[in-house]
């Protein structure tokens, strides 16, 4: 659920950041504004940045320490809140407004900062996945999507749920977040994330929205991982997998439309290969 109190800051982890304020896009003008953190890299900051769509719990202090790990890679990294959290203003978000936030940000970026849309890559934890391939799909020019611990749709979801099982979710579900039907459409290339142990959302969806996507994608299982600690629980390889999704995301710029990087293999499987180590990416 939203919290509006933030816990931590990024001066907490001793994280150089801006206190960032931008008017919500659409018409007419609602007059609201987001609330964000720019986090420059230590180095280069305009070189590669990362825009960091959070998920449903609690608001971005509960993200900081995820966001320094992408920093520790090279990234700029920009953490906006959505509608209702932290110090963004509105009410309790609805799907539409949470895809409006995230173009926001995007905007943001693009105009305010003059970030390249090849140099902006975009993750999504969760909720935050689902919000983060509206966006992905939004922008196919942008540099690569990163979609961690995330569902196929919401109708999905709950019907995993004992309680909702008999009932008409098709029905009586408005906010959908329906993934699954997206994925197909995607042009950017695509790092799925998950944990086998993930209690929350089922690592089997991470697998069904990996076989659908169209895109170039990789898809990495973290064994024992669960849902808000795969790279605590991934440590170095978590890393080394994001590295590799850059380096192999800056071959297909110099090399489209297909492009392989050392150690991985190019087919047309939609199973990953193992839960620790070798990874498929596959071109199209």
């Amino acid at each position: 659920m939203p919290q509006r109190i933030i816990a931590s800051t990024p001066a907490d982890y001793d994280l150089p950041f801006e206190d960032i304020y931008i008017a919500v896009k659409g018409q007419p003008d609602t007059g609201e504004r987001l609330h964000g953190w720019f986090i420059p890299a230590a180095h280069e900051p305009g070189r590669k940045l990362l825009l960091y769509l959070h998920g449903s719990a609690l608001n971005i202090g509960a993200n900081i320490a995820h966001a320094q790990r992408f920093r520790n890679m090279g990234f700029s990294v920009f953490l906006p809140s959505y509608r209702g959290y932290g110090k963004s203003d509105g009410a309790f978000p609805s799907e539409a407004h949470v895809y409006t936030d995230a173009e926001t940000a995007w905007d943001y970026l693009r105009k305010n900062r003059d970030v390249d849309p090849p140099s902006i890559f975009i993750y999504g934890h969760s909720l935050g996945g689902a919000v983060a391939i509206q966006l992905a799909l939004n922008h196919p020019d942008a540099g690569g999507l990163i979609v961690e611990g995330t569902f196929t749709s919401i109708v999905e979801l709950a019907g995993l749920l004992p309680q909702y099982r008999l009932l008409p979710l098709n029905l009586i579900i408005n906010q959908r977040f329906e993934s699954i039907k997206k994925v197909g459409r995607l042009k950017v290339p695509v790092l799925y994330i998950h944990g086998t142990n993930d209690k929350r959302v089922p690592y089997a969806m991470t697998r069904k929205l990996y076989a659908q996507t169209a895109s170039p994608k990789k898809m990495k299982l973290i064994f024992g991982g669960g849902h808000n600690n795969t790279a605590k629980v991934g440590g170095e390889e978590y890393l080394r997998t994001v590295r590799e999704f850059i380096r192999f995301t800056r071959g297909l710029i110099l090399n489209p439309p297909l492009a392989t990087i050392p150690g991985t293999t190019t087919g047309n499987s939609p199973e990953p290969f193992g839960l620790h180590s070798r990874a498929a990416f596959r071109g199209n």
